[in-house]
């Protein structure tokens, strides 16, 4: 069985992750990418779908207990799990080094006291479980084959096999360090190189610690956002510069449910908060590789700008389901791909040119075609601004009129005039007028027709009386100011309505008479980043105490390695959905970086009403000639 999705670790070496189980068994592996096929699926299945178990082996042939202790090994990605036996106390080392030729996962097994008995299983099933690859040996190696893939294990410990299962058992004593190392290589190649596992241990802990000291944020959330950095940082794929949004697929947000999605793409919009997320915080090098991908990407075809793209800009992710997987606690469908890449989605333009305007107000190095590419796409919004569209929770039902695509599209024009202003590029007196002209255009549409003055609060959409979270956005992006009582109305609505009975925000109702909209059965959770979104607009307005117990309440859910799947199921209590999920990871970040700006801006105010005095622990003369305080 499975665990809870907060029950695993994520360790990756930025072109794939696997998911680590707290009783040592990697569950999910796909090689060589991210989007590839799952050499590892049983945590979408059953044990018959592939995994590895690495643990103190039992008498009565069980699988081991969840480890005692696990923690990341300081500012990395290196998980080290702990078990404590009646016969001793073991260690399991688990990493991905940063690629330098083939991927691979490795497991040291540390013996810390007693003498600990131990086993491995590996069961390696290829094409997300499908396939039982052919194992042999080669030259005293492991190896797995079926059609393109090979995997090679490398190990000194004795193996054996046994009912489609490689095995191995060992015993370990204090300073005993026994290493398993699978290498991926395309089956038609030569073997992958014999692993140096102590190399590459240290050679990963060094370019962990190199990375983190780049880290600018030094502020009360340290903790926090350094866990949260270094997992944004795992999401991204080194050869491309595209950043996925989760490392999984079909991880429910209804438990049980049907509201399963693949999410090992570049969606622009998670990509652009992502980078916000790092720009703020010191790291350029990843908003330059994201650029450039962005760029090749779209290519010449601005005009046709998708949502998401694959790692290295693929357009085509048509979507299928994979009936031999019962799906996660049983949530079927199992779906790979994304029939959503086709959908039009209005806020990505302006999603898109923040971030480029970021990157340019942040010093990154400016780019022409980059440049060239934003004012395309506002030529692009010019014409089609004002239609329906998806919006960005990609609702399956008609499309609306969605408040936040409009004022997304506003952001994307406003940004450009900014570029333009800054002397960033030149376009003709008339052509700038004009723009000025459509952001008031949007400005005023949004303002009147998708604002209820009886209830004071902008809806989900033109004419709708729904809420949806996404509006949380519109001071933190500058439409309108905080004070606002717009605004203030609109979080007060968003709190009363949106809210789970602990709290937490929902993105819109599932539920209920204004439920439909996303045109999909079931319930979620509370939608994480959008409870992150409601404590950066309590900073906001001034309540940044009730801001902080927000965040910090937040922060309470993430498991005990610091990390966040997509939504928390206040009634099972439990995190659902893809994990890790860097729109959880970024707006975390954000809000941290907030909070504290909130705080010293009402630090700076109450210093700056004191009335100016002298040193009050030195004496001044009264009007009596008395020493007084």
């Amino acid at each position: 069985m499975h665990g809870r999705i907060e029950d695993y670790a994520l360790i990756g070496d930025m072109q794939t992750a696997a998911l680590v189980c707290r009783d040592g068994t990697v569950d999910w592996l796909r090689l060589p990418r991210f989007d590839s096929h799952a050499v590892f699926a049983g945590l979408l299945g059953t044990e018959e779908h592939g995994f590895w178990r690495l643990g103190p082996a039992r008498a009565d042939g069980t699988q081991p207990p969840a480890a005692d202790r696990r923690r990341y090994r300081g500012d990395s990605l290196i998980l080290e799990s702990e078990w404590d036996t009646p016969r001793g106390t073991v260690r399991v080392t688990d990493f991905m080094p940063p690629r330098d030729g083939a991927p691979q996962v490795i497991r040291i097994v540390e013996g810390i006291s007693g003498r600990v008995p131990m086993r491995s299983e590996l069961r390696m099933r290829f094409s997300y479980g499908r396939v039982t690859p052919w194992v042999h040996k080669v030259d005293g190696r492991t190896v797995a084959v079926a059609g393109p893939d090979s995997v090679w294990l490398d190990t000194p410990a004795d193996t054996y096999g046994e009912n489609l299962t490689t095995y191995s058992d060992f015993t370990v004593a204090p300073g005993d360090r026994i290493a398993f190392t699978i290498s991926w290589q395309p089956s038609h190649h030569e073997p992958p190189g014999l692993p140096d596992p102590e190399g590459s241990l240290d050679a990963t802990a060094d370019f962990w610690r190199e990375w983190v000291e780049q880290c600018t944020y030094h502020g009360p959330y340290r903790e926090a956002v350094v866990r949260s950095l270094i997992t944004l940082k795992a999401l991204t794929y080194a050869p491309t510069g595209g950043i996925v949004a989760a490392p999984t697929t079909s991880l429910p947000e209804d438990i049980g449910g049907s509201r399963n999605w693949d999410y090992r793409y570049t969606w622009l919009r998670d990509a652009a908060i992502t980078l916000s997320s790092l720009l703020r915080t010191g790291y350029r090098e990843e908003a330059r590789a994201w650029r450039e991908w962005l760029l090749r990407a779209v290519a010449g075809d601005p005009e046709n700008l998708q949502i998401m793209y694959g790692i290295a800009g693929e357009r085509e992710l048509g979507e299928a389901e994979l009936d031999w997987l019962p799906g996660y606690e049983n949530s079927a469908p199992v779906r790979v791909g994304n029939g959503a890449a086709g959908q039009l989605q209005l806020d990505v333009y302006g999603e898109v040119t923040e971030a480029l305007h970021l990157a340019h107000m942040t010093g990154l190095t400016r780019n022409d075609y980059a440049t060239g590419l934003q004012l395309k796409l506002i030529e692009y919004l010019e014409k089609h601004w004002d239609e329906p569209d998806e919006g960005i929770w990609e609702v399956r039902g008609p499309r609306r009129h969605f408040v936040h695509s409009k004022v997304m599209a506003w952001v994307a024009v406003d940004r450009t005039i900014k570029l333009i202003e800054s002397g960033g590029t030149d376009v003709t007196p008339g052509v700038l007028k004009r723009w000025h002209n459509l952001r008031d255009d949007i400005h005023r549409d949004v303002c009147e027709r998708g604002y209820d003055p009886e209830r004071n609060t902008f809806t989900q959409s033109y004419g709708s009386k729904e809420l949806d979270a996404s509006l949380l956005l519109i001071p933190q992006m500058g439409f309108l100011p905080p004070d606002d009582k717009r605004v203030i109305g609109t979080i007060e609505a968003i709190q009363r309505e949106l809210s789970t009975e602990d709290g937490f925000i929902l993105r819109y109702p599932t539920s209920g008479e204004d439920a439909g909209v996303d045109g999909l059965e079931g319930d979620e959770g509370a939608f994480l980043a959008c409870s992150f979104w409601l404590a950066d607009d309590l900073a906001m307005i001034g309540r940044v105490d009730e801001a902080r117990r927000l965040f910090e309440r937040l922060l309470s859910l993430r498991n005990d390695l610091g990390l966040l799947a997509e939504e928390w199921d206040s009634r099972l209590q439990r995190q659902v959905g893809n994990f890790p999920q860097g729109l959880s990871h970024g707006p975390m970040i954000d809000t941290a970086l907030s909070i504290d700006a909130a705080k010293q801006q009402a630090l700076e105010e109450a210093v700056s009403q004191v009335p100016h005095q002298r040193n009050p622990a030195a004496p001044t003369t009264g009007a009596q000639g008395s020493a007084v305080r």
